[in-house]
């Protein structure tokens, strides 16, 4: 795959493409604490169907520039969607795919400006409509306990200078058993300065911390909670340690769910083959 750049207003964005110039767009957000390269493998798959791959590395993950307005929250990164899609020039409706933030920046993106697109696949994230479908509190219970780290990652200066031993906790933790040595020094790679790492987490705290978010992103943030027209896709692994899969499967009224057996929560990376195989099917269809 090929590094490009593209300015987004003041933002540059760096991503990876791949495919025919001319092939329709298909736009893929990655997550935390991940890269545009776990999309190595959907990629190409993506692009032997005709598509035109573009993958960016997020506001903040080198070699992306940090925002230049300081904000990291979830409509942010809905804008940053949004933008980069009328950036391309193609006028045809785009394929968008997520991944973990990626997902919540796809729900968003497609709520907000649902005419760029035709169809939407998202994982290890489920809609987040299906909060109101849970009914457990032991499910409660046990999806607040897997987020500890959410609440760790508010400290200032403290989540920040133990990232680089979170990151390869977090991937194992989230992803049990899997070998994750391509993929995490990519990830350290890609927030190598105390202000990226800022960046990274921010996320997180605009999240839960409202003087973390501007008014500007109002309605963007707002999309993030609705559920895209379009026909989705969500895909989660079975053994995910981030996002509990009982959580997922609620989300089975709400979209066509694809529970990839073994995988955990980068399942883009983890199993690659289940995962092109389920989208291939998806757009088929």
């Amino acid at each position: 795959m090929e590094t490009r750049r593209i300015r987004l207003g003041e933002l540059e964005v760096a991503y990876l493409t791949t495919g025919p110039e001319d092939g329709p767009p298909a736009v893929l957000l990655h997550g935390y604490p991940d890269t545009a390269w776990s999309w190595r493998y959907l990629a190409p798959v993506l692009a032997a169907r005709g598509y035109r791959v573009v993958a960016p590395f997020q506001r903040g993950y080198a070699p992306t520039g940090l925002a230049p307005d300081g904000c990291y929250q979830s409509g942010a990164l809905v804008a940053d969607a949004v933008a980069l899609r009328r950036a391309l020039g193609d006028r045809r409706p785009a394929l968008l795919v997520g991944h973990d933030w990626g997902a919540v920046a796809a729900y968003g993106a497609a709520v907000f400006a649902p005419d760029l697109w035709d169809r939407v696949v998202t994982m290890a994230v489920p809609p987040l409509a299906t909060a109101a479908e849970v009914r457990d509190p032991r499910l409660v219970g046990e999806q607040l306990r897997a987020s500890w780290y959410t609440v760790f990652q508010q400290l200032p200066w403290v989540s920040e200078a133990v990232l680089d031993r979170l990151v390869p906790q977090l991937w194992a933790d989230w992803s049990p058993g899997h070998e994750a040595s391509g993929d995490v020094p990519r990830v350290l790679a890609a927030l190598d300065t105390p202000a990226r790492r800022t960046a990274a987490l921010s996320y997180y705290r605009a999240w839960l911390q409202p003087w973390h978010r501007s008014p500007r992103y109002r309605r963007e943030e707002r999309a993030v909670f609705g559920l895209p027209v379009h026909p989705l896709l969500y895909l989660f692994g079975s053994e995910d340690g981030c996002v509990r899969p009982e959580l997922s499967r609620l989300a089975a009224p709400l979209c066509e769910t694809v529970e990839v057996p073994g995988a955990g929560h980068f399942l883009p990376v983890e199993r690659p083959d289940a995962v092109a195989a389920a989208v291939t099917a998806f757009l088929d269809r």
